[in-house]
């Protein structure tokens, strides 16, 4: 039987999302967003802020990068991987999200949003095609 690794978070991202590209044209779109959970200390909640970055390949992630800004709003789903290298003669290590699903939640925290009229996105991460009903 095969473990279960699926991630689901909705947070605002905390810069602009980078594009690039590896030596056989590979799109990779890295990102990192910042959501909140709570926790109790001593008789009270209080909101601790949580940081993962995310990364997700190919198209989708190139047809996304420039709606992808500080502090817009984002749900994604995906699997955690854990990647191990060496910098400096010391060992390093980190959670990365690859992301299978990212959906546009709402608008930036600035309030600048994304441009609807140029993407076709509405708020809501539908589109706005269009529809004869």
């Amino acid at each position: 039987m095969k473990d279960i690794n699926i991630f689901i978070c909705t947070g605002r991202l905390t810069r602009d999302a980078e594009l690039t590209y590896n030596n056989t044209g590979t799109a990779f779109l890295n990102f990192s967003i910042a959501y909140s959970r709570s926790i109790k200390k001593n008789d009270q909640w209080d909101d601790k802020s949580c940081f993962i970055e995310g990364v997700m390949f190919g198209k989708r992630g190139e047809s996304l990068a420039k709606y992808l800004i500080k502090g817009q709003q984002i749900t994604i789903t995906g699997e955690l991987d854990f990647e191990r290298w060496e910098k400096d003669g010391q060992k390093r290590s980190k959670h990365k999200l690859i992301v299978h699903e990212l959906r546009l939640m709402g608008s930036s925290s600035n309030g600048s949003g994304y441009k609807q009229k140029e993407t076709g996105i509405s708020n809501d991460g539908g589109f706005e095609d269009d529809i004869p009903f």
